[in-house]
């Protein structure tokens, strides 16, 4: 069945399937966390299936003061109350226990509230466990080592050693295309690290994030130490520039990052801002398995992910096979209801987002681009999209599409798929497919990217890789243990010692004089 009758009866939906949604996240305590207590009141903020409208709950609209307020008592507590590395440890073991056992109710939160099927949602949980035990895993990279004075001129009668501690309190704003991953994917190294954290979760997705405090604070995190505030007037800069907040870790837009790091100042900041990735097939390649990967990659959460291939570069004497076989993949993806489970793609996060897309392919088209599939939107839902004939400064090119739309262009040499791969203000990960290794590796290196991924696309992440990318793709790295060591400081302890011969008359009882 094409995409386009798929989408057409997507919207229908019975009074029983809009009360399971609902159902899934009654259970939430309050609409915010803050000074260990759940947030009830103002409970203003609708959070609606961006499938159909559907209301699905409200939080609250917290205000500049509920920061304050929740920065200055996980403060208090970091000062005032010992939280040993052992007990964090099996705080976070026993959250993805306990995540496990409620597997089927958090996918089903991710997916009422989110542009995610139901199968990507489960796939999510899945992920969401992995980062956990990593997490918990991760308590042995809390380690220092011995400082070398017996090396150094200034090293007499000295020792020492560093060891890692936290930062502080550390700000954590997620996005709304993996509400539960990403933001494990901050809390969980920011709590083994022994830090307090405000988590910030998008507007659009905020009671998968509200859910994982709760379950958190069920597995044993202290109310002390956590924090979660969803939006409101002022909230955001409240978070970002308070004096008291060491650490802030975002993922979002370079523009949105842009301003936090205006308004923040002098504070360390981890950033993750996206991909236009590119994806190179070589002549050598095999067209088959190298179109089944773009069309995966290219399509998952409706294309709304920082890993989805934008690109494609194919070898001209592949061209016209790969490209129809991508087609034909394209053509043969469901578009549909997100709980249904023969559904590939559901709509994108708005209706707002899909005619963004739809403007941008509208635009490229317009410049000369043909649509070879795809090219329509229902409401916020948008058709699978293969573009050939794309100009090189079309937005679809040089931009991120952050929806689901990929391009496809020929090149001759491989120098030139290289410097068209690198010519993106982007850097994040790309894919190349070859038989050589020879020349999979000389390609690798020259690609100005934070991953490549041979025989694969972008779309490859491992939770314990180091994550993240070049130029505007973001700063620091992400995966469980690199951000451990972000999100501490070495501290060093030195100990001068006495002049040997006092250390020797300390132990001796005598002066080396009379014990000669």
């Amino acid at each position: 069945m094409s995409s386009s009758t798929t989408v057409a009866g997507a919207r229908l939906k019975t009074a029983g399937e809009t009360a399971y949604r609902r159902a899934s996240v009654a259970a939430l305590p309050g609409g915010a966390f803050l000074e260990g207590l759940w947030e009830t009141s103002d409970r203003t903020l609708e959070v609606r299936d961006p499938e159909d409208g559907v209301l699905l709950g409200t939080v609250c609209s917290s205000t500049p003061q509920d920061v304050r307020r929740a920065v200055a008592h996980i403060h208090r507590h970091l000062l005032d109350d010992e939280w040993p590395l052992r007990e964090r440890r099996e705080a976070l073991d026993r959250a993805a226990v306990l995540l496990a056992e409620q597997s089927v109710r958090f996918s089903e939160i991710i997916a009422a509230e989110s542009s995610k099927t139901i199968n990507e949602a489960e796939r999510e949980v899945r992920r969401c466990i992995e980062t956990l035990r990593l997490s918990a895993a991760a308590s042995s990279e809390l380690v220092g080592e011995t400082l070398g004075f017996e090396d150094s001129m200034a090293g007499a009668n000295k020792i020492g050693w560093y060891s890692r501690k936290p930062v502080g309190i550390i700000a954590a704003i997620t996005p709304f295309n993996d509400p539960l991953n990403l933001v494990a994917h901050k809390l969980g190294p920011a709590l083994i690290g022994g830090n307090g954290v405000v988590l910030k979760p998008s507007g659009r997705t905020p009671l998968t994030g509200l859910a994982f405090v709760q379950l958190l604070l069920e597995a044993g995190v202290p109310t002390g130490r956590i924090a979660a505030i969803v939006s409101g007037p002022g909230v955001s800069e409240a978070i970002v520039t308070d004096p008291q907040v060491d650490l802030i870790s975002f993922t979002g837009g370079p523009a949105t990052a842009d301003r936090i790091a205006a308004a923040a100042g002098a504070k360390k900041i981890l950033s993750e801002l996206g991909g236009n990735n590119a994806t190179i097939v070589c002549a050598d390649a095999e067209a088959a398995t190298a179109a089944e990967a773009i069309v995966a990659g290219a399509f998952g959460v409706a294309g709304q992910n920082c890993l989805s291939v934008q690109r494609v570069y194919v070898h001209i004497s592949l061209f016209d096979e790969v490209l129809e076989k991508v087609v034909a993949g394209t053509r043969a993806l469901r578009v549909g209801a997100k709980m249904d489970r023969t559904t590939d793609i559901g709509p994108l996060i708005s209706e707002a987002e899909a005619r963004r897309v739809e403007a941008w392919v509208e635009e490229a088209k317009a410049a000369g681009a043909t649509v070879r599939v795809g090219g329509q939107r229902h409401g916020a839902f948008y058709q699978p999209t293969v573009l050939a004939d794309v100009p090189a400064d079309a937005r679809v090119i040089i931009e991120e599409v952050f929806g689901p739309v990929v391009s496809i262009m020929p090149f001759i040499q491989i120098s030139d798929a290289i410097h068209a791969a690198n010519a993106s203000e982007y850097g994040l990960q790309a894919g190349v497919f070859t038989e050589s290794i020879d020349l999979a590796l000389a390609i690798a290196d020259k690609l100005h990217v934070g991953a490549v991924v041979i025989n694969e696309t972008s779309d490859v992440r491992i939770d314990s890789m180091p994550f993240g990318g070049f130029k505007k793709s973001g700063v620091g790295r992400e995966g469980v243990k690199h951000a451990v060591r972000e999100m501490t400081e070495p501290k060093s302890t030195i100990i001068k010692l006495a002049e040997p011969a006092t250390r020797w008359q300390q132990l001796t009882g005598t002066s080396e004089r009379n014990a000669s």
